[in-house]
């Protein structure tokens, strides 16, 4: 039998009833790994499935920060990635090290960083924040201290903006893929698609750019930022028969499947991350088949993560 005629999705199926596993993508997984997929949907939302359940071993179609948290969050667990190299560049833009130097700049500062990170960069944090929670996060902060905020250069500036505060310190770092959204770009597409709702998904570091633009009044039309949840909800309630979706392109796939007679629209038909889209059917059933590849954070890393997570769980 070659390659080609093996049917990867079904015996996908039966491992996973064989090794008591679960399977989870997300929203920007390749259509045909979402579709064997027991849980869809955003990082964090993925790893409190996974606890969820009395699963195993959890194979997270995602990348690699996206499974050190569900080890994080499930140390019960064994969880695996199927394929090592996918990244984020987000997250690469700071390590443990710089941070360090970083802190004692300013040793007195709370520390937050945006889920997009490793787990030694959470341990030395003092909270994690998704892009929906930032704000809050920072605005529980005494306005005294200094904030330093990393690593997305435009999460930073939209919270900062938002919250005016003057003693903020953003790290400079920046999604490779989709730094590039400006506002003049998504301002000519809401012109083109005059009727057309807008969703911007705030979990995903491509759309911290157009939140920005959205704080300073750059746009022509004011979006709706939902997330992944909300945005399926939104389409499927709205009397809209367009929606300019402003997120990786992935998260298509489930919004047609689930709406089929409205048409949904990327801001960027580009806006497609390299690294998310490097995971198929093939390294799925691999993975499961050899227990590849694992991701276990350090017991000791794990559990300073965690207290971060905790705090911005509990602000949330």
């Amino acid at each position: 039998m070659t390659m080609l005629e093996f049917d990867f999705k079904k015996q996908i199926m039966v491992l996973k009833k064989e090794k008591n596993a679960v399977v989870l993508a997300h929203n920007y997984q390749l259509p045909e790994v979402q579709d064997v997929a027991d849980f869809t949907g955003d990082s964090l939302a993925l790893s409190k499935n996974a606890a969820s359940t009395d699963a195993d071993v959890i194979v997270f179609c995602g990348v690699h920060f996206m499974a050190e948290t569900a080890s994080i969050i499930c140390p019960d667990k064994r969880v695996l990635i199927p394929d090592l190299e996918a990244g984020c560049s987000l997250a690469s833009t700071i390590n443990a090290q710089e941070l360090k130097a970083w802190k004692d700049e300013h040793p007195n500062a709370a520390v937050v960083s945006y889920v997009n990170t490793t787990a030694e960069v959470k341990a030395l944090s003092d909270y994690c924040c998704t892009s929906s929670n930032a704000v809050k996060v920072v605005s529980s902060i005494p306005a005294a201290q200094e904030v330093l905020f990393l690593p997305d250069l435009f999460l930073g500036s939209y919270v900062a903006e938002v919250t005016k505060r003057k003693n903020m310190y953003i790290w400079p770092g920046e999604c490779h893929v989709h730094a590039g959204i400006k506002a003049e770009d998504i301002n000519s597409m809401l012109a083109t698609f005059k009727n057309a709702d807008f969703l911007v998904h705030p979990e995903c570091s491509c759309t911290s750019s157009t939140m920005y633009h959205m704080s300073k009044g750059d746009l022509s039309k004011t979006g709706h930022i939902l997330s992944t949840e909300g945005m399926m909800k939104h389409a499927r309630t709205s009397n809209a028969e367009q929606f300019v979706v402003a997120t990786e392109t992935g998260i298509l796939y489930r919004m047609k499947k689930e709406n089929p007679e409205k048409e949904f629209i990327p801001i960027k038909r580009d806006a497609v991350c390299k690294y998310m889209k490097k995971i198929d059917l093939q390294k799925v059933y691999n993975s499961l088949a050899h227990n590849v590849y694992e991701v276990k954070v350090p017991s000791d890393v794990a559990d300073k993560a965690r207290l971060a997570i905790d705090r911005m769980l509990s602000i949330s």
